[in-house]
């Protein structure tokens, strides 16, 4: 099976890139990406999922100013990625996790909706948490959880209502690395605080020396062992949740 573009709702409104299980269907994931877009590496997350059994959808966050964005890693792909990511919109991007969680259920097969996203797509999926119902949320390095600064964070950063997290019984599977720039350990810790207090159902992995985007194909930034590790955790996580 290969991964196909497809509308989720009206015409001219936002696509995803879809990628369905060849047999028996465990689940649906909403795959949120990096500043990078829906580019190679995510579609190949999105077949590992699909070969786990589950349907991979992927949402065009930044359709509303660019369809379709696959970006490399170059300083200029980066730059570009910059500039459409500083213009999303929290409440755009809640209503565009509304609209793939919706298609994700009707592609479960009676089974469960997890959504997993990095780095800016793992923000998306903390915040689609606090605004909607699903069953798992499996985040790496996620930013801004915990202070605002960029139109898609708004005013009230995700953690100020971690308590709705809760209510919408999302439990929160989270990755981050040591030597995370973009989310230090002081904030990572922060964050466990605040979801414990909330009492929101969670498990946050800290892996010793690495670095934000360690999960990535990036080799400046990459760490199998933590990799591996996390992609582990995350099929448990699958199985056991949805």
């Amino acid at each position: 099976m290969t991964g196909q573009w497809q509308e989720l709702g009206t015409p001219g409104g936002i696509e995803a890139y879809v990628h369905r299980p060849a047999g028996e269907v465990r689940g649906a994931v909403v795959v949120c990406s990096e500043l990078y877009g829906v580019n190679a590496y995510l579609r190949r997350v999105c077949a590992e999922l699909a070969d786990l059994g589950y349907v991979a959808v992927a949402p065009d966050f930044y359709w509303r100013n660019a369809r379709r964005t696959e970006l490399g890693y170059g300083a200029e792909e980066r730059e570009a990625g910059l500039v459409l990511m500083t213009a999303l919109d929290r409440d755009e991007l809640v209503a565009d996790a509304a609209a793939a969680l919706d298609a994700a259920r009707a592609l479960a097969d009676g089974h469960g909706v997890a959504f997993f996203g990095m780095s800016m797509g793992g923000h998306i999926a903390v915040r689609a948490a606090t605004e909607l119902r699903f069953e798992l949320a499996a985040v790496y390095y996620p930013g801004w959880l915990l202070n605002s600064g960029f139109p898609l964070v708004g005013p009230v950063p995700p953690l100020e209502t971690a308590e709705r997290i809760a209510a919408n019984g999302v439990y929160l599977l989270g990755f981050c690395g040591e030597l995370d720039h973009i989310l230090p350990q002081e904030e990572w810790r922060e964050a466990e605080r605040r979801l414990t207090d909330a009492k929101v159902g969670h498990e946050l992995v800290t892996y010793p020396g690495a670095r934000h985007g360690f999960a990535a194909d990036r080799p400046a930034d990459h760490d199998a062992t933590a990799t591996a590790d996390a992609w582990r955790r995350v099929r448990g996580a699958l199985a056991e949740r949805l």
